[in-house]
């Protein structure tokens, strides 16, 4: 392999991420050795960050402790207080229009994300790795009704396959959705849940696998034989997309015009799907590593070495949890209208009636079943995305074309 740069990527807004970091960083010294010898990895840290999504300040970012500083041969912020020159260069240079700046850095986690992945291309690494804050370098599977725990080498096994891709993608386990346990009733029936959940989710998200995980509580558990395989698959075309996540994620930088850039609509998430649907001619591997998604921040204690038994069920009833999975379902049917008009524009009309009729069917039972008047709200969001679909497409494009120039600038 020779000399690697590696670019590892936060998005962030979390104050926790400085010890999701220093997990990742104590796991990648002690896996490093299997890399094929004479293999030199220099880490490079990349992280955009918002203090206004948590009401955190600059330095819960930039003060690190002087082991993880000593980790990486350069370190880079992007955020309101630490300007990225090239960025800020980029900017003010009057090649790009502000609509083509604001389609790639523009508020949201796409322009974080873009950020980022555009400071690690203007340093010139060899590959970029995007992690989450909310995602831990290790695996859970049970067996006999207990949990059992094993560390993962999330580097090392990207830096085995990326040479030969142009996305890897790792898989997750732990609390990947943020539907939570849901006691059908008189109130709201599993065929009502079902026929929202359908009109709401995205192409991968089927009923059977959401009935499935509630029937695990809703947890995702790791497969024991991927956590002993060595074989990564490619990721398959499903509608036109390679479904990707944004995190557990590695990018080949080598030939920068093979990059895309994150999208997604104003105010609304989904930046991992959009990327999807631009991959048909990629070569995107699933690889053999897991991330723990602790989806509700409530096992950070696994950083610290406790290792639970038994992982409980989130049960909807709380304001947090359901609050949670009210915004989800916001984000979800905020990228719905582009996503159904980007792959499937032939029937762009029709889905939309079909899933108006079914948030008309099903809200009023939802809203019902959380006490919370708010699921009301979704129908409101379907109607103001669907209404704007062509302008978001518009944007979509837009991002692609300055994502060259900025390339080409480069």
């Amino acid at each position: 392999m020779g000399e690697i740069h590696l670019g590892i990527g936060f998005a962030t807004g979390r104050r926790n991420f400085r010890k999701v970091l220093s997990a990742y960083i104590h796991t990648w010294r002690t896996t490093k050795c299997d890399l094929p010898a004479g293999t030199e990895v220099r880490l490079h840290l990349f992280v955009a960050y918002d203090v206004e999504y948590r009401h955190t300040k600059s330095t819960d970012y930039t003060n690190l402790p002087q082991d993880l500083v000593d980790a990486f041969d350069s370190i880079t912020f992007v955020g309101a207080k630490n300007s990225y020159g090239p960025l800020e260069r980029l900017r003010g240079s009057g090649d790009l229009t502000r609509a083509e700046l604001r389609s790639v850095f523009g508020a949201g986690y796409a322009g974080k994300r873009n950020a980022a992945l555009f400071a690690a291309l203007e340093s010139r690494m060899d590959y970029f790795l995007f992690l989450d804050d909310d995602e831990y370098p290790m695996a859970v599977a049970k067996t006999h009704e207990t949990c059992i725990w094993c560390g993962q080498r999330v580097l090392t096994t990207h830096l085995r396959e990326i040479g030969e891709a142009d996305y890897t993608n790792g898989l997750h386990c732990g609390y990947v959705s943020p539907i939570p346990q849901i006691s059908f009733d008189g109130t709201l029936g599993e065929g009502d849940f079902r026929r929202f959940v359908e009109a709401i989710s995205n192409d991968i998200v089927s009923w059977d696998s959401i009935r499935s995980l509630m029937e695990s509580d809703g947890v995702t558990y790791a497969t024991p034989e991927l956590l002993i395989s060595r074989e990564s698959q490619n990721v398959p075309l499903v509608g036109g997309c390679r479904f990707i996540s944004g995190a557990n994620l590695c990018i080949n930088l080598r030939d920068p015009h093979r990059t895309l850039p994150f999208f997604n609509p104003p105010g609304a998430r989904g930046e991992d799907t959009f990327l999807s649907t631009l991959l048909e001619d990629r070569t995107v591997r699933r690889i053999p590593t897991y991330t723990f998604h602790d989806g509700f921040a409530i096992y950070q204690h696994l950083l610290d070495g406790v290792l639970p038994i038994h992982l409980s069920e989130i049960q909807a009833g709380s304001p947090s949890i359901n609050t949670r999975f009210l915004n989800a379902c916001v984000g979800w049917v905020r990228y719905k209208p582009l996503l159904t008009y980007l792959t499937a524009p032939q029937d762009y009309e029709k889905k939309m009636r079909s899933m108006h009729e079914a948030l008309d069917q099903t809200l009023p039972a939802l809203a019902e079943y959380f006490q919370d008047r708010r699921f009301f709200s979704i129908t409101t969001e379907l109607d103001k995305y669907a209404k704007n679909v062509e302008k978001h497409a518009r944007r979509f494009e837009l991002s692609q074309s300055t994502w060259q120039k900025i390339v080409d600038h480069l």
